[in-house]
């Protein structure tokens, strides 16, 4: 690398009249060039000035960098995925702004068809999605497909896939440890659990359970047969709830965390209000309370959980749509802000997300019932601070970012809807 400053002598001619005019601008340079030759003055004082200088810009070039990695720091790895199959199927990722509310595009993981929902592991290495080659919900069993997360690039990096042991793989989840990830297959209305090896691929099912209506049960599509609609770990990592759309059922297993396997619990299931068409479920932060949302029903029931026993029971079930709506309307999702303090659901035929204040008993009461500004909201993440609620509207084709009011829980748009195909589901990393 060569040295801009050149000296004959240490009181010789400067020889680099160009590059000293450079660096301290073209008064500065005269008064020290002066002709040429340097002024005893202008020795002594040449020095301290450029050594000012260099450390300024030091500084300012520091503070920029602090200030690019304080953004960097702030902003949010998003991935959605299109519900497709051939090419249009796919994972995207996204850089989020939690403050701004703005989605960047980063990139897309076109080796996957219909990933109809996704989860990342408990230490954000890994990410599991449904793989369902050609017809989504047809004859044959889908896949559970296993990914590496290369660093916060947004690229996916596939490890492995596994037979997701039926037909409409729906809802993934993976339990506290890592160590087994669990899946809910809708058109066959079964559950199974995978123990997770070391480099976060996936091992063949350990367990594997089949639901079976109860005797006499004659009702309507889709209530004609079991549909497993979701499987969630509960907090503590000693139970796996399994929501059953179509027996009005929450299946309660418990969870080997070491061998990853099921076994059903002395109170096997609860049932929910009936028609009531149990799709998804939560727990509250604090662990005390689990919230369904009922996909026919159209209302969301809370439950207090035992932690000891594994029991459910039920305590109120509250509408999601407003008074006076005749329309046709089916929930899909829910989500309950970090602080335990709001709850939201969707409707998709409403085309709306519901937001409830949950008091300190975990009872819920209506703030409002916002428009989700896209047909079909299907899914919903919030940030890891709260500042921000996503909705996916699956039909509708886009992704929108609103922001939380801390207060009041109500929803403010921040940024125009960002265009996805078909978007089914989201996780923040």
């Amino acid at each position: 690398m060569s040295v801009p400053l050149a000296w004959q002598s240490p009181i010789g001619r400067y020889t680099h009249a160009r590059t000293l005019t450079e660096l301290l601008g073209p008064s500065i340079a005269e008064f020290f060039l002066g002709g040429g030759i340097m002024t005893n003055l202008a020795k002594r004082l040449l020095f301290p000035i450029l050594a000012l200088r260099l450390l300024l810009t030091i500084f300012i070039g520091a503070f920029m960098v602090i200030e690019t990695q304080a953004a960097d720091s702030q902003e949010l790895l998003v991935f959605v995925t299109s519900f497709a199959t051939g090419e249009q199927g796919a994972i995207h990722s996204y850089r989020l702004n939690p403050i701004t509310g703005q989605l960047i595009f980063i990139q897309g993981t076109k080796s996957v068809e219909n990933p109809f929902f996704i989860v990342v592991s408990p230490d954000e290495k890994f990410l599991y999605s449904i793989h369902a080659p050609g017809a989504f919900g047809g004859g044959d069993s889908e896949q559970v497909a296993a990914y590496q997360l290369v660093a916060r690039t947004g690229q996916l990096k596939l490890l492995n896939r596994q037979s997701a042991r039926g037909s409409a793989a729906c809802y993934l989840d993976v339990d506290a440890t890592g160590k087994t990830v669990a899946v809910a297959n809708y058109s066959t209305g079964s559950v199974a659990t995978f123990p997770v090896n070391s480099d976060g691929s996936l091992s063949e099912a350990a367990s594997f359970f089949q639901h079976t209506a109860t005797l006499g049960r004659t009702p309507k599509p889709p209530q004609d047969q079991a549909r497993a609609h979701c499987i969630v770990f509960s907090p503590d990592n000693r139970f796996a709830f399994a929501a059953d759309l179509g027996l009005d059922q929450i299946f309660c297993y418990r969870l080997d965390a070491v061998t990853g396997k099921l076994t059903p619990n002395q109170q096997p299931f609860v049932r929910t209000p009936r028609e009531a068409g149990p799709r998804h479920l939560t727990f509250h932060p604090n662990g005390k309370f689990v919230y369904v949302i009922n996909e026919l029903a159209n209302s969301v029931t809370k439950f207090d959980y035992d932690t000891l026993s594994g029991m459910l029971i039920e305590q109120k079930t509250i509408s999601t749509l407003p008074d006076g709506f005749e329309g046709s309307s089916f929930c899909a999702d829910l989500k309950i802000t970090p602080d335990g303090r709001f709850l939201y659901g969707t409707n998709r035929g409403h085309d709306s997300i519901a937001s409830y204040r949950i008091a300190e008993d975990g009872s819920l009461s209506l703030v409002a019932i916002e428009p989700s500004l896209g047909k079909g909201p299907q899914n919903l993440v919030i940030t890891p601070q709260g500042e921000c609620l996503i909705c996916a509207n699956m039909p509708g084709n886009n992704v929108v970012v609103f922001h939380i009011d801390p207060q009041t829980g109500a929803l403010k748009l921040l940024q125009q809807p960002v265009a996805v195909h078909s978007p089914s589901c989201l996780v923040i990393r």
